[in-house]
């Protein structure tokens, strides 16, 4: 009986935003299966320990620390070239890096909307096509986006961020078909609420609220939970899963928005 292949082993992957949530669990889970990790965030004193951690693992690939605004698309380039010269191509990409703030849309001034735009939406245009060059030119590879289900349904207080995370979605579904016949899968996971330093900094939730990992009911999850998604569908057992976006929300929402679910005050 064929096994499938959920493997990563020998793969180059670059992750952004990964100096911590779910970023870090992300490259944490791909270079546990193998792959070598390139890594980034703007501030090198974040990711370098984050790297120096995957470096000392056992069973491990090894990772690259690269201090990257993914927001400029100079120090991008920089990146993929630092990816390429140290594991020699790349084979997966994962576009994570992201941020938000919560206001009412009348409240939301012309920089505020152009910074989360700038680092949701328009990060991953520049990490995706400097890196699927790269892909389109080595042996094809697979992207994966992390959008939200805040891109996916109404999310009162995040139009910026709701709107920003949506274009991605359509994104995915657009570089799946263009990108296809160069053996490049494109891909999204649209994750629920999740517990991270930046969720707990802007809805209050911390470690005591979150419930057990195998606790399969639950309204908060975990990065690890987010990272499996996205080794399944950077991994030969997704060949035939491409431009879809997979929601990863642990129970069906009950409000409008993630913060309700929980009742939390905005």
């Amino acid at each position: 009986m064929r096994q499938p292949d959920y493997g990563v082993e020998g793969s180059t992957a670059i992750v952004t935003g990964a100096s911590q949530g779910i970023g870090r669990a992300i490259a944490e889970t791909l270079a546990a299966s193998g792959a070598d990790v390139a890594i980034c965030s703007r501030s090198m004193d974040r990711v370098g320990p984050v790297a120096d951690e995957i470096n000392d693992a056992d069973d491990a690939g090894d990772a690259l620390a690269v201090e990257c605004d993914v927001r400029d698309r100079e120090r991008v380039e920089n990146l993929v070239e630092e990816t390429v010269d140290e594991f020699g191509g790349i084979d997966i990409l994962v576009n994570n890096a992201g941020g938000e703030f919560v206001a009412n849309f009348e409240d939301i001034s012309p920089n505020g909307w152009e910074t989360i735009v700038d680092l949701n939406l328009n990060s991953t245009v520049h990490c995706t096509q400097l890196a699927g060059e790269v892909m389109r030119e080595g042996d094809g590879g697979s992207i994966i986006n992390i959008s939200s289900v805040n891109g996916q349904h109404a999310a009162p207080g995040e139009s910026h961020y709701s709107a920003s995370k949506a274009a991605i979605i359509r994104l995915t579904e657009t570089l799946a078909v263009e990108w296809s016949d160069e053996d490049i899968r494109v891909n999204c996971v649209a994750p629920g609420l999740v517990q991270t330093p930046g969720v707990a900094e802007t809805l209050g939730i911390q470690s005591d609220d979150m419930p057990p990992r195998e606790k399969v009911d639950r309204r908060i999850g975990h990065g690890e939970e987010i990272a499996d998604v996205v080794q399944f569908l950077a991994s030969p057992a997704a060949s035939f899963i491409n431009g879809e976006t997979v929601t990863a929300k642990g129970v069906p929402r009950a409000g409008n928005s993630m913060s309700q679910d929980l009742g939390l005050e905005r």
